[in-house]
């Protein structure tokens, strides 16, 4: 009876404490609510940038291997120029080509504008010489006259009556040459000027095709570049599966480039968490790569959508049953400087992290 007793006692007593330590940790967890929000739904994040080449061809030489340390500027592989090399001469010829020909264009615009002025030259000779032709005219028109009366009147032999009609005949003449020598002049003009206004549209079409082979040349020159693929950060290479011999395109992702220097944190919260938090609010941050060990923190921004948005297929809750589900909102945390780097320089990115935000 004694026994039955005591033993009713010890479970009583035990039931107690349980209930004691119960209502302790419920009213720690309850009050502790009131002022943190938590989650273990968070991830350490870092800055990965691919290494995508501009160029496709062969690699001729890989010069990294997996998880090596590489700084800006380094040699990461190089892509067999050897088409590229090519591609250079090709244009240097071209742009070879183009300037000469611009050279003959100048050329004959100059030749073009000669002949201009030698048939202005002589549209202006040919003023001159019909004046005077038309001076002579009237005297030789002037002289006939008068012989034609003094014939009328026999006071002139018929020989210089005829002289005189013979000299107003040549006056005549020799006007209407020169006005046939000025005509032709200007029609020379015409066409010269034609001409000019023609090489000068072929000086502008081969300057424009000397500046169209300069920029092939200038791109072909990039290009070659593009072979000779460096690190574009500071930081930590990924797995490199790449090889001599293999092929690769332009624009295809190849490995990645791990930026150590920067780090933080991609907490997924509840929307009903969200009440209360603020940008600036201090964050404990417990890593599960290091546990024992807390990190200091502050909410930096807030995702402008839930991360189910940005999944490949988004819900679409208006098609077929909807079932009402709690989303998660991701939230960008940064490590404040009361870290040390060391130990911030050993996170990796991916790795798990609880949360642990302080609202007031």
């Amino acid at each position: 009876m004694e026994n039955k007793k005591a033993t009713n006692k010890r479970f009583r007593l035990i039931f107690i404490v349980l209930l004691v330590v119960g209502l302790t940790y419920g009213g720690y967890k309850f009050f502790h609510s009131l002022s943190h929000e938590t989650t273990d739904d968070a991830q350490v994040a870092k800055k990965m940038n691919p290494i995508i080449p501009r160029v496709s061809g062969y690699i001729a030489k890989v010069l990294v291997k997996d998880n090596d340390i590489v700084k800006k500027g380094d040699t990461l592989f190089i892509i067999d120029n050897s088409d590229y090399l090519v591609k250079v001469e090709e244009a240097k010829a071209n742009l070879i080509a183009a300037q000469n020909s611009e050279e003959v264009a100048k050329a004959d615009i100059g030749t073009s504008q000669a002949n201009v002025s030698v048939s202005d030259a002589n549209i202006q000779s040919a003023y001159g010489n019909i004046e005077t032709a038309r001076i002579r005219l009237r005297r030789a028109s002037n002289d006939f006259e008068r012989y034609s009366n003094l014939y009328k009147n026999h006071s002139i032999t018929k020989q210089q009556f005829e002289q005189a009609e013979a000299a107003k005949q040549e006056a005549e003449s020799q006007l209407k040459i020169l006005q046939d020598q000025q005509k032709a002049s200007a029609y020379q003009k015409n066409v010269a000027s034609a001409r000019n206004n023609v090489s000068s549209k072929q000086v502008q079409v081969a300057a424009a095709n000397v500046k169209k082979a300069q920029a092939a040349l200038d791109a072909a020159n990039l290009n070659l570049g593009y072979t000779v693929v460096t690190a574009s950060i500071d930081g930590q290479v990924s797995s490199v599966d790449i090889q001599p011999g293999q092929l690769v395109q332009a624009g295809q992702s190849l490995f990645y480039i791990v930026n150590n220097n920067e780090t933080w944190v991609i907490a997924n919260f509840k929307e009903t968490q969200l009440n209360k938090m603020r940008e600036g609010q201090k964050v404990k941050l417990k890593i599960d790569a290091f546990p024992g060990q807390e990190f200091e923190g502050q909410i930096a921004s807030f995702s402008p959508a839930t991360g189910s948005k940005f999944s490949l297929l988004p819900p679409d809750n208006a098609s077929g049953n909807f079932v009402k589900t709690v989303q998660r909102l991701p939230v960008r945390i940064n490590f404040t400087e009361n870290n040390p780097k060391e130990k911030l320089q050993l996170l990796r990115s991916g790795m798990n992290a609880d949360v642990d935000v302080i609202l007031k």
